[in-house]
């Protein structure tokens, strides 16, 4: 019996080894078909947008400093400090201009003093010539009297000739006196030209001594003051500074830097939209004015300042914050976008090879070429399309051969593989 039973054992052991090998072979590769992850081909607005970062300004900072040199006595306001046009915000001792004002005032009394007296030079002159003039005409009325009587033969010729010398002399004094005349009247003109000069030297003593006391030019917010009470502060090459006001905080400007790359789409008008790191999650608006041509260079990248006005009415925003900024260049409504991870996946083989493509050829039209991946039959396929505006997450689709709703390979899905592992071996075909 036990001659039959063990035979029948070995049978079934080896048929139940037979049954597993046949249902358990680890040499077989494992599926190489790799799970998608689909997305659709959606409709709605897109609005393409430029990066930049940047500072906020005060639309008009009035840098105020002063024009003489001097000690500062006394200081009127502080930081955060609101002034209005024409406000006394400082003062420098005063001193040193008051003595040059009473010198510029004296100066002037002596030249005033000097120009009357030229005034009563003159009139004297004026009265010598006058008699010199009356001595002349009597003269000249004997000698022509004198001649006459010697015509007449009742006067000797000798006679005539002292007349003639008389009024010979008469005439020099009378041009004597007449010169004398000219040189009072230029003494004069020297005189009153000395006194416009002691006037404007007055004058200029006076608007220095009005320096002294510094006062705001415009209304606004004083953001800066860089002296205090009893530092001296010299005027000699430029003014210096000190202080700095904002002339209205509620409306500022931002200075961002864009990329050369980017800044061909930037126009006046555009709309920009930036947040700060003060107020986290909140978004400022503002308008673009300005795009200055002079281009700034940092370690060889070219970037062009781009200028906007922006409202603060609740003075949030203050002077000198970081601003992050996405100026809107276009915007597009019920427009085919696609999702930008599908322009960016690219399939392979279960090799792990690429599938090779047909090279395109160029096409004419709007837009720039692109490619997505749809499945077909279980294998993705091709499909050429046309690009144009993209807001960094999807991209406008101009032309392709794709409805709304189709659906477009984003990537693998989570877990999956490209390309399968090499296979094991079975048992006993080597290493």
């Amino acid at each position: 019996m036990q001659r039959v039973i063990r035979p029948l054992l070995a049978l079934l052991l080896l048929a139940a080894i037979g049954w597993g090998l046949s249902t358990w072979q680890p040499w077989r590769a494992p599926s190489n078909q790799p799970q998608y992850r689909l997305g659709a081909l959606e409709r709605g607005s897109l609005s393409a947008a430029v990066s930049a970062s940047g500072t906020l300004n005060a639309l008009v900072t009035v840098q105020v400093g002063s024009q003489v040199s001097g000690q500062v006595r006394e200081l009127l306001v502080d930081f955060n400090s609101e002034v209005r046009r024409g406000q006394i915000i400082a003062r420098l001792d005063p001193e040193t201009f008051e003595t040059r004002v009473d010198q510029a005032e004296a100066d002037l009394a002596a030249a005033r003093g000097a120009a009357e007296v030229a005034r009563g030079t003159l009139t004297t002159r004026e009265a010598e010539l006058a008699k010199a003039e009356l001595a002349l005409a009597d003269a000249q009325r004997n000698l022509a009297r004198k001649q006459r009587l010697v015509e007449q033969g009742f006067l000797s010729v000798a006679e005539l000739d002292g007349a003639r010398f008389a009024a010979d002399s008469a005439a020099e004094q009378a041009r004597l006196a007449r010169a004398g005349v000219a040189v009072a009247q230029a003494q004069i003109g020297a005189a009153q030209a000395q006194v416009a000069q002691r006037q404007a030297a007055l004058r200029q003593a006076r608007a220095e001594l009005g320096h002294t006391v510094i006062r705001s030019p415009v209304d606004g917010v004083v953001i800066s003051r860089n002296v205090d009470v009893g530092q001296t502060v010299a005027a000699s090459l430029q003014a210096p500074v000190l202080f700095s006001i904002a002339q209205d905080l509620r409306r500022m400007e931002i200075n961002v830097a864009v990329d050369e790359a980017d800044v061909g789409r930037v126009r006046t008008g555009q709309k920009m939209r930036f947040t700060v790191d003060a107020f986290p999650g909140q978004r400022f608006t503002g308008q673009v004015t300005q795009i200055r041509k002079a281009a700034q260079v940092n370690n060889n990248v070219v970037t062009y300042s781009v200028m906007a006005i922006v409202d603060n009415p609740e003075l949030k925003l203050l002077p000198g914050m970081t601003a992050n900024a996405r100026i809107l260049t276009e915007e597009r409504d019920s427009v085919l976008k696609l999702p930008n991870e599908a322009l960016r996946f690219r399939p392979v083989q279960p090799d792990g090879t690429p599938i090779k493509l047909e090279v395109r050829g160029r096409e004419e039209g709007p837009g720039i070429p692109g490619r997505v991946w749809i499945l077909n039959n279980g294998q993705p396929e091709a499909v050429p399309v046309r690009l144009g505006v993209s807001d960094g997450k999807h991209t406008e689709m101009l032309r392709g051969d794709l409805a709304e709703g189709a659906e477009i390979i984003l990537g693998l899905a989570d877990g999956a593989k490209a390309a399968p592992t090499r296979p094991p071996r079975p048992f006993g075909t080597g290493m």
